[in-house]
């Protein structure tokens, strides 16, 4: 008995599973986590990093190199805050990087601690469905099938989009990842796409003193925010000395020089810049193929894989979450969906997400945080609103911070006095968003939140003081 157990630890395929997990991103893993709380027996199957594409090559390195570029931004502005810096101060983008490899490494032990802590099993290979209770693994000494799993979750993520004139071929037409590990810093780079990601690195490689040039197709930076908000961060940026083309498309790059000529069509005609390094930020493509969905007869929709409310595709046994499956491509909401199948799994009775109600985060300098409807989106569904707008330059405490760009808008039902969207543009913005959340799912009034006091001196004061201004009620402006 003791040989056969021993046996069945090294080789997971003779070993039957509650839950296999296919990809360990902020999805996968916090499946497999609460998975386990909930006592099922949980396999993993990762081909490459635990943590995936958001710990290993996203949300968190990003972060790190942002948190440098504002370390740096600091200190050239020590004056401003009656501290003296002698010498020179400059980015040493070697070190910069270093950091957030070593932050994204540190963040990928941490997952392979909670699944030790969980007793979860990982297995590292190429997973693919074989049939509604089977996965087989590829790795370098071949192949082998998990079997029986009662269910499968598929949470295998995304990769940078490529378009037909913008392939990538990693040194002078780069995606994401090779923006974070750069063997050195570019004096000119052009950013195709200003969506996150896009506005993410064209901040971060401006601030630190790359001549960046941002291109967006349609007519704003940012364009899924409120308007207002767009045309504050596009100031920013132009502030920042960025070159700033919106109502632009990238036409075709030359990258046969030393430099890339990037062809740009604008309104005003066309535009050729040359550039060190271009990186096409212009979304990204779900990893679906070669997962077995075609052999099960896995339903498709607008090229995802088409779920129930509960994550569920039509092959009852195999779920679907995150970035392959249609709703925000965000971290937060592949994690809300892993724990919402895995409790469905479970024989819980969760509720279905409500997908109206999800921030949105942008790490720029200032920050960006919004959730649910933009003013245009609120008039074009039929409300009759009431708009609320606090400038942070009305802010003690942004004052005090030396943080005094952007503002709160918070757009309500003028009728019941619902809140239909919060849009903010600002210092640590990202980290107040969370509070408006709540207040749209508990479906607090405008004046619930006038009358909740707020502790001062504080960002947070804002929102109270911009729904204030909804009902004309404002005391500090």
């Amino acid at each position: 008995v003791i040989m056969l157990f021993d046996f069945n630890l090294k080789n997971p395929s003779f070993m039957s599973y509650d839950l296999i997990v296919v990809g360990s991103g902020p999805g996968g893993y916090v499946a497999a986590i609460r998975a386990a709380q909930l006592g099922l027996n949980v396999g993993v199957v990762e081909k490459e990093n635990l943590g995936g594409i958001c710990l290993n090559w996203g949300c968190i390195p990003t972060k790190s190199l942002l948190k440098s570029a504002q370390a740096l931004e600091y200190a050239k502005h020590a004056a401003d805050y009656g501290v003296s810096i002698s010498g020179e101060i400059k980015p040493d983008f070697t070190a910069m990087v270093k950091r957030s490899r070593g932050v994204a490494e540190g963040m990928s032990k941490g997952i392979q601690f909670l699944f030790t802590k969980n007793k979860i099993e990982v297995i590292n290979g190429y997973g693919r469905l074989i049939d509604k209770n089977t996965v087989e693994v590829t790795d370098e000494t071949g192949k082998r099938s998990l079997h029986p799993a009662k269910n499968i979750i598929l949470a295998t993520g995304a990769r940078s989009r490529e378009l037909p004139n913008l392939e990538q071929d990693g040194e002078k037409i780069i995606g994401y990842r090779e923006a974070m590990t750069l063997p050195k810093q570019p004096k000119s780079m052009v950013v195709v796409g200003s969506g996150a990601i896009g506005s993410e690195f064209a901040y971060f490689y401006q601030s630190i003193g790359t001549d960046v040039t941002l291109v967006e197709y349609l007519p704003n930076v940012v364009p899924n925010e409120d308007e207002e908000v767009s045309k504050t961060l596009e100031r920013s940026f132009k502030k920042m000395k960025m070159k700033v083309l919106t109502n632009a498309s990238v036409e075709s790059v030359d990258t046969s020089g030393e430099l890339c000529k990037v062809t740009i069509k604008t309104k005003k005609g066309v535009e050729i810049i040359e550039a060190e390094i271009v990186l096409s930020a212009v979304g990204i493509a779900p990893n679906i193929e070669n997962i077995g969905l075609e052999d099960l007869g896995i339903v498709l929709e607008k090229g995802k894989v088409k779920v129930n409310e509960f994550c569920q595709t039509n092959v009852d046994t195999v779920f679907a979450i995150g970035d392959i499956i249609a709703g925000p491509a965000l971290a937060h909401v592949a994690s809300a969906e892993g724990i919402l199948c895995v409790e469905k799994i479970a024989g819980l009775n969760p509720h279905p997400i409500d997908y109206s109600n999800i921030p949105g985060c942008t790490y720029t300098n200032p920050e960006v945080s919004s959730v649910g409807m933009t003013e245009l989106k609120a008039r074009e569904a039929g409300h009759e609103i009431k708009v609320g707008k606090f400038p942070f330059s009305a802010s003690g405490k942004a004052s005090a911070s030396g943080q005094k760009e952007g503002f709160v808008k918070l757009i309500f039902d003028a009728k019941y006095g619902e809140l239909l969207g919060a849009h903010m543009i600002g210092g640590n913005v990202t980290e107040m968003i969370a509070e408006l959340v709540v207040a749209k799912k508990l479906e607090i009034t405008g004046h619930e939140l006038i009358k909740s006091i707020h502790p001062h001196p504080t960002m947070s004061e804002a929102i109270m003081e911009a729904a204030a201004a909804a009902y004309d009620e404002v005391i500090h402006l």
